[in-house]
C-alpha cells in the first residue's frame, strides 16, 4: 500500500555503510525519475550517480547534515552513505526546476525504500566545490539536490507534534530520531 511506504520513506542520516548500493540500482531509481511528470515536459533533470569510496568521499565533504541539530556533524565513517544520486539540471533545456526536483527526489527515495534503502535529500550543497569535484561543467548543469542513500542504520520514530508547535526533529539517548508531525485535522481546511 502506498501509505505503508511513504511512512516507510524516512529521512536516515547513519547507515550501514559497508553494505554497497549496486549501480544496477541507482540507475532503477533514475529510471523511475524519467518516468516522473517533469514542468513542461523538458526532462530538464540529469543525475550523477556514485558508489564508489573515492566518489562518495568527495560528495560527502560537500554536504551539511541535520541543521536542528547543530552539535551533530555528520554520520561518522562507517556510517556514511554507501551510495548518492546527484540531481542536476540541465540548462540547455529549463532553468529553475524546482517542483521537478522535489518530485524527482521523493519518487527515487520512495523507489529505495521498495529496495530496502533509506536516505535523505540534500539541499545544503556547497554546490561548486561539488561540481569540481566530479568534473560537472557549472557552466551547462546546475546542482539542485543530492540523494544520499544506503541500508539505514537509525530508527526514525513520527511521534505527534507537542502543543507549543515545536516542528524541531530530536534524538534522545539512544540516537532514536524522532520526528513531530502534525495531526490530519490540523491541516486540512
Amino acid at each position: 500500500m502506498l501509505k505503508d511506504l511513504v511512512s516507510k520513506c524516512r529521512t536516515y542520516r547513519r547507515f550501514y555503510e559497508e553494505q554497497a548500493i549496486s549501480l544496477e540500482d541507482l540507475r532503477d531509481l533514475a529510471d523511475l525519475a524519467r518516468l516522473a511528470p517533469s514542468s513542461a515536459n523538458s526532462q530538464a533533470l540529469k543525475f550523477r550517480l556514485c558508489n564508489t569510496p573515492e566518489e562518495n568521499e568527495k560528495v560527502f565533504h560537500t554536504l551539511s547534515w541535520a541543521g536542528a541539530l547543530p552539535e551533530w556533524k555528520g554520520p561518522e565513517e562507517g556510517e556514511r552513505p554507501s551510495a548518492y544520486i546527484v540531481i542536476l539540471c540541465d540548462l540547455s533545456l529549463g532553468k529553475n526546476k524546482l517542483h521537478d526536483d522535489g518530485i524527482t527526489a521523493q519518487t527515487m527515495m520512495l523507489g529505495a525504500v521498495e529496495k530496502g534503502y533509506g536516505g535523505c535529500i540534500l539541499a545544503s550543497v556547497q554546490r561548486e566545490k561539488l561540481a569540481r569535484a566530479l568534473g560537472i561543467d557549472i557552466s551547462r548543469y546546475s546542482v539542485d539536490l543530492v540523494l544520499a542513500l544506503g541500508k539505514p542504520k537509525e530508527e526514525v520514530v513520527l511521534v505527534p507534534m507537542k502543543e507549543d508547535g515545536d516542528v524541531r526533529y530530536y534524538r534522545d539517548e539512544n540516537q532514536v530520531h524522532y520526528v513531530p508531525k502534525r495531526a490530519l485535522d490540523d491541516i486540512i481546511m
